[in-house]
């Protein structure tokens, strides 16, 4: 065996060895510690590598001599469970890991779980080509961001979020997207889950008891409804978006996608968005726009918010997770007044705030104009892909409608009566090694089981180099539909 090198050091104080047990049970100061050690190799408590305290360090911690933890030192060392080395320290030995008790081979027995498969191709929705993350101008904001933050930055702070971030959300939405805020009303959450949960239980807080949604959504979102005590009514959709005259006073609020619904890709009406607001005011209720893509538009003049029309009626969502990544689990909400204390108080208990260095990233991002310039990257990029994926299907798959391509860094293709059922088709498609998504997935509530198959397709996570096969994949799936 050569050398061992490890960064893991384990200190005397911090080994938990429990040496006056065994000796109570008549084992001598060695054979005590000796079975402590062994015991915490064995269970993973030390794990291999692991770099143990010197004879002195221990012997001082523990109250013993030092010849008593070199004995013992040795004799571990003897049967394999230590590696001492002149010069380098006693390390926990490189030993393969012990076979599991019988009790969990019996529950995992009992209890099979099917083999992982690994998509060679992925083409599912919702997330970004994560090599575009701007890692060189995001280290360099980081940088600037903490040399100049004042110490109290990072301390606890407003649950609102920091305060540099909340001043450059107000200037970018209202240049970018037409939102009407302020620093007061805008609070930083952890993904745009986290604020649709808070917002949920603000609206439990004040007695509604559902919340209006899409008829096509995103499940996770139809999730924290649930799990926050809401019931969820859906909506029908057609080709100017939700059919918003349903609206009624059962529920407290409407969750919508207007720029970009979705999966389906139609944008709401300027007819229905006022509609929408309308009944929010005659009501007292809300409407909660969620803009998860709103910088991504290809072929025709970008939408403004909706917030707008009324920012005391209308809760504005936006997120980083696809303009930078999801991982940074950065979103914000343009909140009504009234609603901004409930909300507030609600993220205190949920986590007090979000993560100060990265929201002073963001903020410097923005105001040194190196976010629009990604975006702006990115936005050439995503419409380079969709470009591809619509000519490789109009080429090999022209019996496919595509729908939803105006904007966002997703498609959904329609396929006509007849063809392959949805979930036969999801599982060639994973037979295949292509990972995608059905449109029956996103249903807010069971459709009928003879709909016409649909699929979600994501053309914005694989890399540039893997996304010319995952095309060609999905469009021999499609031929063979």
């Amino acid at each position: 065996m050569g050398p061992v090198t490890s960064s893991w050091t384990a200190f005397g104080g911090d080994l938990h060895l429990d040496l006056t047990g065994r000796r109570a049970a008549g084992a001598g100061l060695r054979a005590a510690l000796e079975d402590a050690l062994r015991e915490a190799v064995q269970a993973g408590r030390l794990a291999p590598g692991t770099r143990l305290p010197s004879s002195r360090a221990l012997g001082e911690d523990l109250g013993i001599a030092r010849n008593t933890v070199v004995e013992a030192y040795g004799q571990l060392t003897a049967e394999g469970w230590l590696d001492s080395r002149q010069g380098s320290g006693t390390t926990v030995a490189r030993r393969a890991l012990p076979e599991p008790p019988a009790r969990g081979r019996r529950a995992a027995a009992a209890r099979p779980v099917p083999p992982r498969r690994t998509a060679r191709h992925d083409l599912t929705s919702g997330r970004p080509d994560l090599s575009l993350f701007p890692r060189t101008a995001w280290l360099a904001a980081a940088r600037r961001a903490l040399a100049t933050a004042p110490h109290e930055a990072l301390d606890y702070g407003s649950p609102l979020g920091r305060i540099e971030l909340r001043q450059a959300l107000t200037h970018y939405l209202a240049r970018v997207r037409g939102v009407r805020t302020d620093p007061d009303h805008l609070l930083v959450c952890t993904g745009v889950t986290q604020g649709l949960g808070l917002l949920c239980a603000a609206l439990r807080e004040r007695g509604a008891r559902a919340l209006a949604v899409e008829e096509y959504g995103l499940p996770p979102q139809h999730a924290v409804v649930r799990a926050s005590g809401l019931s969820s009514v859906p909506l029908p959709l057609d080709e100017e978006g939700a059919r918003v005259e349903r609206l009624d006073g059962r529920s407290g609020a409407v969750l919508l996608t207007p720029a970009h619904q979705y999966p389906t890709g139609a944008p709401l009406s300027a007819e229905r968005r006022a509609q929408a607001v309308r009944w929010a005011r005659e009501q007292d209720r809300y409407v909660v726009e969620d803009d998860y893509d709103g910088e991504f538009r290809y072929d025709r003049q970008p939408l403004g918010a909706m917030q707008a029309l009324d920012p005391e009626r209308v809760v504005y969502a936006g997120t980083a997770a696809k303009s930078l990544a999801p991982g940074l689990r950065l979103a914000w909400l343009a909140l009504p007044d009234a609603l901004v204390e409930p909300v507030a108080r609600l993220k205190v208990l949920a986590d007090t705030m979000s993560p100060v260095l990265d929201q002073l990233t963001l903020a410097e991002l923005i105001t040194s104009g190196t976010y629009d310039r990604h975006v702006r990257r990115c936005r050439l990029h995503y419409r380079r892909r969709r470009d591809l994926l619509v000519a490789a299907l109009a080429e090999h798959a022209p019996h496919v409608r595509v729908t939803g391509i105006a904007a966002g860094l997703h498609a959904v293709l329609r396929l006509p009566p007849g063809s392959t059922p949805e979930p036969e088709l999801l599982a060639r498609a994973q037979a295949a090694g292509l990972a995608l998504g059905g449109l029956a997935w996103h249903r807010a509530a069971p459709g009928p089981d003879d709909a016409p198959p649909g699929l979600v397709i994501g053309y914005g996570t694989p890399t540039d180099h893997a996304f010319p096969a995952a095309v060609q994949a999905l469009c021999e799936l499609l031929r063979d539909a």
